[in-house]
């Protein structure tokens, strides 16, 4: 007991330290991390490339056509969020009255405090916001700078790494390309149903905002495109600035609340029925480890964290997956009911 307990001790230190190590030089390991992620992407088309044409050619075609894929996702986001900025800094005045009206009557309700939420979330603060969130989008350029360097020289690498692992590493090397094979499937599979249901939930918002009769209905899909990517913070947040902007649009409790109801229908009906059915087990994780995800790499490395942290969770149960002494803790935590063993058949005396 002792000793187990002495393992689970150090188990936890070295977590503390490794998640420390990883926080403070976020600024490199943050871009190896994604670069890493992107290869596993387009490497099949890297792969089919260079069969036909030299190495550098394929690799230039292959990080062209990624470049085009990140900046057409980026120019649509920032689209989509500079015309809801505009909209707002335009109608500030309304977002004004509402916040004023709203800290009145929570006072003639009894809370006292309702004046100083009042002072603190007004439509400065909204637009405030609205500018940050614009600034952390351009200050991710150098961010995406440094990480396609990476894919462009990790590209050109995959092959000889892989040679050498199976070639010198034995059977340790076999189980990490194996694991590395696996969980490149698995990042193809992930980013190929979010983008699916991205696509879907950003056109099903679209749709029902401009049959509500919002001014942004345009942007609104495009903002729900966008945050999809992001498990629970993307959707809360595609449901709350219709809701938003609807109440300050119309001035009307009722229709911001069916603006809500419509948004979690939607977000309900992609995430928690077609998603999964999409998906299959080879994605199954736990709710909590995702949120759990989320969240700590959102705190790890900010809104890049927040996109990248399930893949991360991905990878780690799937090199779990792979040996036999960590291979409790993929079954542990992947979400899925697991069959319970056969009883052994009796044997006549």
């Amino acid at each position: 007991m002792t000793s187990r307990a002495n393992t689970v001790f150090l188990g936890l230190i070295a977590f503390v330290l490794l998640a420390g190590a990883v926080f403070f030089a976020r600024q490199i390991v943050a871009p190896v991390a994604f670069a890493l992620f992107i290869i596993a992407l387009v490497w099949p088309l890297q792969l089919r490339l260079q069969q036909r044409l030299p190495a550098l050619l394929a690799m230039a075609i292959t990080l062209a056509a990624t470049i085009l894929v990140i900046a057409t996702l980026a120019y649509v986001s920032v689209w989509g969020f500079s015309q809801a900025g505009r909209w707002l800094i335009a109608n500030a005045a309304r977002f004004q009255t509402l916040y004023t009206e709203t800290a009145a009557r929570l006072e003639e309700l009894g809370l006292y405090s309702a004046g100083m939420l009042a002072d603190t979330f007004n439509a400065t603060w909204l637009i405030r916001f609205f500018q940050g969130a614009a600034g952390r989008l351009n200050g991710m350029v150098g961010f995406g700078v440094v990480t396609l360097i990476f894919v462009m020289l990790g590209l050109l690498e995959v092959e000889i790494v892989r040679a050498k692992l199976i070639a010198e590493a034995g059977e340790r090397g076999r189980m990490l390309v194996r694991a590395c094979t696996a969980t490149a499937a698995k990042f193809r599979t992930y980013m190929m149903v979010r983008t699916v249901m991205s696509v879907l939930t950003g056109l099903f918002v679209w749709a029902v905002t401009a049959a509500l009769g919002l001014d942004l209905a345009p942007a609104f899909g495009v903002i729900a495109f966008a945050l999809n990517y992001i498990p629970f913070i993307g959707p809360l947040v595609a449901t709350v600035l219709p809701t938003l902007f609807a109440l300050a649009q119309f001035g009307s409790w009722e229709t911001a609340v069916l603006v809500f109801l419509a948004m979690n229908v939607i977000q309900f009906f992609s995430g928690s029925y077609i998603e999964p059915r999409m998906a299959g087990r080879a994605l199954a994780i736990s709710p909590f480890l995702v949120l759990f995800a989320v969240f700590f790499w959102s705190f790890m490395w900010g809104l890049s964290g927040a996109f990248i942290g399930v893949p991360l969770v991905i990878a780690a149960l799937t090199f779990c997956e792979e040996a036999e002494s960590t291979r409790w803790i993929a079954r542990l935590l992947s979400g899925r009911q697991e069959a319970a063993p056969e009883p052994a058949p009796e044997t006549a005396a």
